[in-house]
């Protein structure tokens, strides 16, 4: 995690070390600007990128830039501990408008390609 502004957070692998290790992976991104909550409070920097296995599903990392990432990151990691996929988040109830929406949007878009606010 690094505290800056926007903030920085990350849990697990990273494109570069997936593809060093030959494992076939999708990724999937949103963009902070396309949240109600970040455009509510001018917070428009940032992603969340989703990267899980091509096969299973498995999120293998979580990867975010923006307002909030510091607190956002322990859904990822939680995810993460309790091997969820891409899709167990996407079905999740996040509220509405919050920060936290970008990461089922991203999981949304690791799956399938089908993020709502886009």
């Amino acid at each position: 995690m690094v505290y800056t502004w926007p903030e920085v957070a990350a849990v697990g692998k990273t494109e570069e070390e997936l593809k060093e290790a030959g494992i076939e992976y999708k990724s999937g991104q949103f963009p902070m600007r396309a949240l109600g909550r970040s455009r509510a409070s001018m917070d428009l920097d940032g992603f969340v990128k989703i990267l899980a296995d091509k096969t299973t599903d498995e999120i293998l990392g979580v990867h975010m830039i923006g307002a909030r990432a510091a607190d956002m990151i322990a859904e990822a990691v939680v995810a993460m501990e309790y091997r969820a996929s891409a899709e167990d988040v996407s079905r999740m109830s996040h509220a509405h408008p919050t920060f936290t929406e970008a990461i089922k949007e991203a999981a949304l878009a690791a799956t399938e390609d089908r993020p709502l606010h886009i």
